[in-house]
C-alpha cells in the first residue's frame, strides 16, 4: 500500500520534468536564473531531507508523510500566482522542503514494515511504483504542457493530495504500530550511533552526492538540452521522460532480484553510477534523435543498478532508534546535490556548452565509481 501511495503521487509528476523549460519559455528566466531557481528547489530538497529525518524520529512516519503530501498539494497550486525570479524561486523552495520531508518518512515505513531479508526489494517495489507512475505524469504532461504550463501545477497537486487522503484513510488505525519494538537486530549494527559521527558513512553519503550531481542533470539541464539543440516539441520530451519511468518498471524488479543474488554490492553501485556518467557522454559522441532515446535506456539501467542498492547501505547501517536519521542524511546527500548540480550544470553551458557538461558528468561519474569500489568494502567489514 506504500508503493500504491507513491505510485498515486508519481502520477502526478508533471512539473519537475517541465520547469526548466517553463521557466525559460513562460517566465523567460535567462539559462542561469532557471540554474539557479532549481538549485533553491534542491536547497529546499536539502533543508527537508533533514527535517524530514528529524521529524520521523520525533513524531513516526505516518505524521509526517500526511503533513508532506497535504501541504505540498496545497503550495503546488501557489506557484501558479507566483511569476516573477524571486517569488518563484522563495516558492519553489518552500514547495520543496515540504515535499522532501516525504522521503526519510516513507523510506522508514518500508524498513518498519519489511524484513531485513526483504529489504532490498522491498525499496525496489516502492521505486517501481513510483517509476509507473514516473511513466504516466511526462507523458501526460507532455500532452498539458503543449495546452498550457498551469495544468501540469493542477496536476501535480491534485495527486499529492489525493495520495495524502489515500494514506491517511489507509494507514490511520496502524500508525500506532510505530512504537511496536521489533525483533532486535543484530548487535554487528552500528546500533546507537548517529550517522553525523559515523565517518564512512559520511563518505557514503559524498561519493552519493557526486552521483546525484551527475543523475540529476536528467532533471534540470537535460530537457533544455532537448529543447534548445534538437528543438523537441514538449509531447516528445514528455515520451523520453516516459521512457525512463516505463525501463525502470519493467526491469528494475527483475534485475535486482537476479543480480542481488550473484552479484557483490560495490560491482552493481560503481556500475551503475559509472554508466550513468557514460550515458550523458555519448551526447558529445554522437548525433540525432536516436541517441537521445539510446542515452534514456542507458540512464535507466545505470538507475537501476545504483539507486535500489544505494538506498540499503543506510538502512543496514542503523537500527529503529537512529533509521530515520541515516535515512534524512542519505536522502541529504541528493538533494545536496540537486542544489549544485543545477546551477553547475548551468555554469557550465554557459562558459563551456553542453559539451563541457557532458564531459563534466563523465570525469564526475568516473570519480564516484572509483570511490564506492574502495569504500563500500570496507563498510561492509564494518558491520560483520
Amino acid at each position: 500500500m506504500l508503493a500504491l501511495v507513491m505510485f498515486i503521487n508519481r502520477s502526478g509528476a508533471m512539473v519537475l520534468p517541465f520547469l526548466s523549460v517553463y521557466l525559460t519559455e513562460s517566465l523567460h528566466f535567462s539559462v542561469q536564473q532557471v540554474g539557479f531557481t532549481l538549485s533553491l528547489f534542491g536547497l529546499g530538497s536539502m533543508c527537508g531531507s533533514f527535517l524530514g529525518g528529524w521529524l520521523t524520529d520525533k513524531f513516526g512516519h505516518f505524521w509526517v508523510q500526511i503533513m508532506s503530501l497535504m501541504l505540498g498539494g496545497g503550495f503546488f497550486f501557489l506557484l501558479l500566482i507566483l511569476k516573477t525570479f524571486l517569488s518563484f524561486a522563495f516558492g519553489i523552495f518552500i514547495l520543496s522542503l515540504t515535499t522532501e520531508c516525504l522521503r526519510p518518512a516513507n523510506a522508514a515505513s518500508v524498513s518498519f514494515y519489511t524484513s531485513n531479508t526483504n529489504i532490498t526489494r522491498a525499496f525496489s517495489l516502492n521505486r517501481m511504483a513510483i517509476n509507473l507512475g514516473f511513466s504516466i505524469g511526462p507523458a501526460l504532461g507532455g500532452l498539458l504542457a503543449a495546452i498550457s504550463y498551469q495544468w501540469l501545477f493542477v496536476a501535480d497537486g491534485c495527486s499529492s493530495l489525493v495520495a495524502g487522503l489515500f494514506f491517511y484513510f489507509y494507514f490511520r488505525h496502524r500508525s500506532s504500530r510505530q512504537a511496536i519494538p521489533k525483533t532486535k537486530e543484530k548487535a554487528t549494527l552500528i546500533s546507537k550511533q548517529s550517522p553525523y559521527h559515523d565517518r564512512k558513512f559520511i563518505a557514503y553519503t559524498f561519493l552519493s552526492c557526486c552521483f546525484g550531481i551527475v543523475f540529476f542533470q536528467f532533471f534540470s539541464n537535460l530537457p533544455l538540452y532537448y529543447r534548445q539543440v534538437y528543438f523537441l516539441p514538449k509531447t516528445t520530451i514528455g515520451i523520453l521522460f516516459a521512457l525512463n519511468g516505463m525501463v525502470v518498471f519493467s526491469l528494475e524488479m527483475i534485475l535486482v532480484y537476479l543480480l542481488g543474488q550473484r552479484y557483490k554490492l560495490v560491482h552493481l553501485i560503481s556500475l551503475g553510477t559509472l554508466l550513468a556518467g557514460f550515458s550523458f557522454v555519448l551526447f558529445n559522441w554522437f548525433k540525432g534523435v536516436w541517441i537521445l532515446y539510446l542515452a534514456m535506456v542507458l540512464l535507466s539501467i545505470a538507475e537501476i543498478l545504483a539507486m535500489p542498492f544505494m538506498a540499503t547501505v543506510p538502512v543496514h547501517r542503523s537500527n529503529e532508534e537512529n533509521r530515520g536519521a541515516y535515512m534524512g542524511m542519505f536522502n541529504l546527500s541528493y538533494s545536496v546535490a540537486f542544489v549544485v548540480g543545477p546551477y553547475l550544470g548551468s555554469s557550465l553551458i554557459t562558459h563551456f556548452g553542453f559539451t563541457g557538461l557532458w564531459w563534466f558528468t563523465v570525469i564526475l561519474a568516473a570519480i564516484a565509481s572509483l570511490g564506492f569500489w574502495l569504500l563500500v568494502p570496507k563498510m561492509e567489514k564494518a558491520v560483520e
